[in-house]
């Protein structure tokens, strides 16, 4: 493997809105990026091709003819494809390839996958994401750890990461990620179900001036829309990393009851957007309404209809 990051042959496992983002980036630097996703076979396919084209991306047709020309690999692919991604990738590592893993996953699910890879000689860092991608884009706050997390530190910000070590061990980045997220991930789903059901009753307005009376820093009209376009736009995505959350909790001995319920709630609104309740996907209006009372007419005026 080269020395010099900038030279590395770089492997996104994940083609979705954070493995475009970072190929991007990287692409600026005129590093050599390569990436791999089921969804190339699908009807997403196209756009991802295009994409690719556009920023000059190679793509694999398989995890293992990805890993097997990358001297660096970055997994970023939904919560629950954490451990089999890793299983895939173990197949045709090659001897000292970095792994870095950005999935939100439990800390056993990142030991797991640790296992894997480390047992096939690649050499496996966790990484987790703490805070929105979209923003900072390849410079959002990532915390590393694992036994490799310090030497690996320093080259991923060579190249325009934002990496710091959280901790030797494993899990410990993790877990960090998993607790924030349940009240991260847990604000989303109770703006929706209690602005949703203040509509319904036509007190909204009272129960927003109370909620900025008792947090006056935050905007509750902005955090609304930023809610409901967010879990409109990932609910599927935040509902498997939500379950990675309660899997997080299970493991430390209590029962996951709000992560499980926030769990359902993003669950339940990714069925909606899949249904076509908020306007068609994959175009520039959807998930964007400014106005949260918009989105949440669209629920109740369905909900209606179903009585």
């Amino acid at each position: 493997m080269a020395g010099d990051p900038r030279r590395w042959q770089i492997g996104l496992v994940g083609y979705g809105e954070v493995g475009r983002i970072l190929a991007e980036d990287l692409r600026q630097q005129d590093i050599k990026v390569s990436a791999y996703d089921i969804k190339l076979g699908g009807e997403q396919g196209g756009s991802l091709q295009e994409h690719a084209k556009k920023f000059g991306v190679g793509l694999a047709a398989s995890h293992t003819e990805l890993t097997a020309k990358s001297d660096f690999i970055i997994s970023a692919v939904t919560a629950s494809q954490t451990v089999p991604v890793a299983e895939a990738c173990a197949a045709a590592i090659n001897q000292g390839t970095w792994f870095l893993d950005f999935n939100s996953a439990s800390p056993g699910a990142k030991q797991r996958a640790a296992a894997l890879i480390d047992g096939a000689a690649g050499r496996y860092v966790e990484g987790a994401v703490m805070t929105s991608v979209p923003p900072y884009r390849i410079k959002v706050p990532l915390l590393l750890g694992g036994p490799g997390a310090r030497e690996l530190e320093p080259l991923l910000n060579t190249i325009g990461f934002a990496a710091k070590v959280a901790s030797d061990k494993l899990g410990v980045s993790s877990a960090m990620k998993m607790c924030r997220s349940i009240m991260i991930k847990g604000l989303e789903a109770m703006v929706i179900e209690s602005f949703t059901t203040a509509r319904a009753y036509g007190v909204e307005d009272a129960v927003l001036a109370s909620l900025a009376e008792t947090f006056p820093t935050i905007d509750w009209e902005k955090q609304g829309a930023y809610c409901f376009q967010r879990v409109i736009e990932h609910g599927r995505r935040r509902a498997e990393e939500v379950r990675e959350v309660a899997e997080t909790v299970h493991e430390a001995g209590l029962t996951p009851w709000s992560a499980q319920g926030t769990a359902e709630r993003q669950a339940w609104v990714a069925d909606l957007a899949d249904e076509g309740l908020f306007g068609t996907k994959g175009t520039k209006e959807f998930a964007r309404s400014a106005d949260w009372r918009t989105e949440a007419d669209r629920i109740l005026a369905k909900i209606n209809r179903e009585k």
